[in-house]
């Protein structure tokens, strides 16, 4: 069933942004030069300092998109910082913040949410992530194993929720013991999102989030993880919403579109990209994997349908960037309509970037929203 109105979301690029596939979003590190791009890619990089960001959060508001994200990982710049300083900055725009359990109490994190929820008039949202890079995780001190960060996901989860009520939390588990763990005072709890395509993300999903938030992948296989997700939550008597991250290449014409496309393909180094797939191969990740699994670590650099995995969706962004690799590419009309197959099978909620994110929120605002309007999909 078509969602009434669904929700539109953007990025923060606070690794740094570009108009190539290197040198911005989450590409991975090559030894081609700071921004890992090539002379021709160098000189557009956009370092991702408050400024740079508060034009991103102000055209993302402006525009209409209801929240932006803002990862975390080490290429990151923090998470927390950004979004805290960007809430000046913007009036309605919500923060969608990642942030890592393990790497924190989560009762000081509940007590840096309520904050924030009292300073930014409760525009926050939390996008949890449980890691999938060994050598990220060690870099933390993190040596809890994938299936365990989700276990102790579970309990931290259910520790920084209790601690916003009357009552607190008193809390005796596997990985947190707390006595009376509370805030300041009870406020909004944020709403949490949390994705994942392995078994042991399933049942944290169900049992005690919000949102469950996939990479873009074709719709028929969002569809299975929809369905999944949704069992598991009625077996808990709960419902969970649905969300996709995707990219997006949007013009008046998908020809166009599909140029801007190619000319990525051909910014690239295929040296620079089987460095960065080694890389990526190396996560333990499932979605990771099932994001190299639609593109195969292999491009004709003159031809970007060659990576095309579903009519208008392109896998090409996987490339060289870790997590979400694919992106909507076509007419204005070409991604309504994907847009429209992944709503019909139960997304809501869409967490769009574009390389670079002001213009392409543009591109995506402009010229896609309205026809989504038109149709009755978006209020």
């Amino acid at each position: 069933m078509t969602a009434a109105s669904l929700t539109f979301d953007w990025f923060l690029p606070t690794t740094g942004d570009s108009r190539a596939l290197v040198g911005g979003g989450h590409s991975v590190p090559t030894d081609l030069g700071r921004d890992g791009g090539t002379p021709d890619t160098a000189g557009r990089y956009r370092e991702p300092d408050l400024r740079y960001l508060a034009h991103v959060a102000r055209t993302a508001e402006d525009l209409g998109f209801d929240a932006v994200l803002t990862p975390t990982g080490t290429p990151c710049e923090d998470a927390w910082v950004v979004a805290s300083a960007l809430i000046p900055q913007t009036t309605r725009l919500k923060f969608l913040v990642a942030l890592r359990p393990g790497l924190i109490s989560p009762t000081l994190l509940a007590q840096m949410a309520s904050t924030f929820q009292r300073i930014s008039d409760n525009r926050l949202l939390l996008n949890v992530v449980v890691g999938g890079d060994p050598s990220e995780q060690l870099r933390f001190g993190d040596r809890v194993q994938k299936d365990g960060r989700y276990d102790r996901a579970a309990e931290f989860i259910q520790v920084f929720r209790d601690a916003f009520t009357e009552a607190g939390s008193d809390f005796t588990g596997e990985y947190y013991d707390v006595t009376d763990a509370r805030t300041r005072q009870p406020g909004v709890v944020p709403e949490i999102y949390l994705g994942g395509s392995s078994a042991a993300a399933g049942p944290v999903t169900a049992a005690h989030t919000d949102v469950y938030l996939t990479w873009g992948e074709p719709p028929e296989a969002v569809a299975q993880k929809v369905e999944w997700i949704r069992k598991l939550a009625e077996d808990e008597g709960r419902k969970v919403r649905f969300g996709v991250r995707l990219h997006s290449i949007t013009r008046d014409r998908s020809e166009d579109a599909w140029q801007v496309a190619n000319d990525m393909l051909a910014g690239l180094d295929p040296a620079a990209v089987a460095k960065a797939q080694e890389t990526l191969a190396a996560s333990e990740s499932e979605g990771q994997r099932r994001m190299r699994e639609l593109h195969g670590g292999t491009f004709d650099r003159g031809d970007a349908h060659s990576l095309e995995v579903h009519p208008g969706l392109w896998a090409g962004v996987g490339l060289m960037r870790s997590g979400a690799g694919t992106a909507l590419v076509g007419s204005h009309t070409e991604a309504a309509d994907l847009i429209e197959q992944y709503a019909a099978v139960g997304i809501e909620e869409f967490v769009m970037s574009g390389y670079p994110h002001v213009e392409e929120a543009y591109w995506f605002a402009e010229g896609v929203l309205p026809i989504l309007r038109r149709r009755g999909l978006v209020t």
